[in-house]
């Protein structure tokens, strides 16, 4: 019975779609693996699924990059170089930003302060002024907190002092505990 023919559209149903993938990838690793070995030939073959995972195969004679750079060499194009430039300005802009950070450090700590103008120094002052500002509220802040631990702290030291000295000064009076303490005495006469 031969198979039947499949139109070649996308696979609507989730789990349908990662079974073929599935069997299909390993049907390409297969013929992959099948020309290096009949044909001599130098194979790489790359795939990413929709669940973002990379599967590969390359042939045990070579590596991916050997191919690529075999590609480029073949083409006369340079797959890298767009990447390269980008990276490139990238980090031309980080080290901009890495360098103002550090100038700014420099002069939040009275170094580097010949070269900025009378309205740069007043902006400089006015930030130093804020962030003293939010450090003197949050140390504030921390006092405050400190402090009421500590009255509470000492609250419940003085509760706990004046129970002990009540019950110090009832022991004084009565110290076999046979007196009167308040307590519901008809329940006893039941008996």
């Amino acid at each position: 019975m031969a198979r039947g023919k499949i139109q070649i559209k996308k696979i609507e149903n989730s789990t349908n779609r990662q079974v073929t993938y599935s069997k299909r990838r390993n049907g390409l690793f297969k013929k992959a693996h099948e020309l290096t070995v009949l044909c001599d030939a130098e194979v790489s073959l790359v795939m990413v699924s929709c669940t973002d995972k990379v599967h590969d195969y390359t042939s045990p004679s070579t590596t991916t990059k050997r191919i690529f750079d075999q590609y480029q060499q073949t083409k006369g194009i340079d797959l890298w170089s767009s990447h390269y430039e980008i990276m490139k300005e990238n980090l031309e802009k980080l080290k901009e930003v890495n360098m103002k950070i550090r100038r700014e450090m420099r002069q939040r700590m009275g170094q580097c302060l010949n070269d900025l103008s009378f309205q740069d120094l007043q902006s400089l002052e006015s930030d130093m002024e804020s962030a003293w500002r939010v450090i003197h509220d949050r140390a504030d802040r921390v006092l405050t907190n400190q402090i009421e631990t500590s009255k509470k702290k000492a609250r419940n030291v003085e509760q706990i002092n004046r129970k002990l000295q009540m019950e110090l000064e009832a022991m004084d009076q009565d110290p076999y505990g046979l007196g009167d303490n308040g307590g519901d005495y008809n329940s006893v006469m039941g008996f």
